[in-house]
């Protein structure tokens, strides 16, 4: 097997050896695939899941939609009564809703994206007061410099 870490002799004719670098072969295929794709890395992983979480929300409203439009749940097939494929598709949104909010609840996601905003704020602070030092404004010039760094910093939070 090409994605084996040992012979045949040593080991790599074992079940869990054949196992695991079946394992590692279809992981670098997805490696390629994703490569091939242009997919970006995760930059800000905090944030990607709070998306992750609109995403699921978003597609749990839009199945709860889908079964409110249904007269009835079930149906009768060629097996007999059948709960119908949009009922299923609910209920999975309904878990994997439940899955991803519990990781944002458990990560407490919103303290921490807190706490890098308030290292961020704190770091263009100190970076205007250093300007501010460095051209040798002092006194009402640097607040009123401050003051409009804050204006500008908050227009672009509220723009994001």
């Amino acid at each position: 097997m090409t994605a084996a870490t040992r012979c045949r002799m040593h080991g790599g004719a074992s079940p869990q050896a054949k196992t695991a670098a079946a394992r590692r072969q279809v992981e670098g295929q997805a490696r390629a695939l994703l490569a091939e794709l242009g997919t970006p890395p995760v930059e800000d992983p905090l944030a990607a899941l709070l998306r992750l979480g609109g995403e699921v929300l978003a597609w749990q409203k839009a199945t709860a939609a889908l079964v409110n439009q249904l007269d009835s749940i079930r149906y009768q097939g060629g097996s007999g009564e059948q709960l119908r494929a949009e009922v299923v598709l609910y209920e999975r949104a309904m878990d994997r809703a439940a899955n991803v909010l519990s990781a944002i609840a458990r990560l407490n996601i919103d303290e921490r994206l807190t706490a890098v905003s308030e290292r961020q704020a704190e770091a263009v602070i100190g970076a205007v007061e250093a300007a501010l030092a460095a051209v040798g404004i002092t006194g009402e010039q640097a607040i009123e410099g401050r003051r409009a760094a804050a204006r500008h910093l908050r227009v672009l939070e509220v723009a994001s």
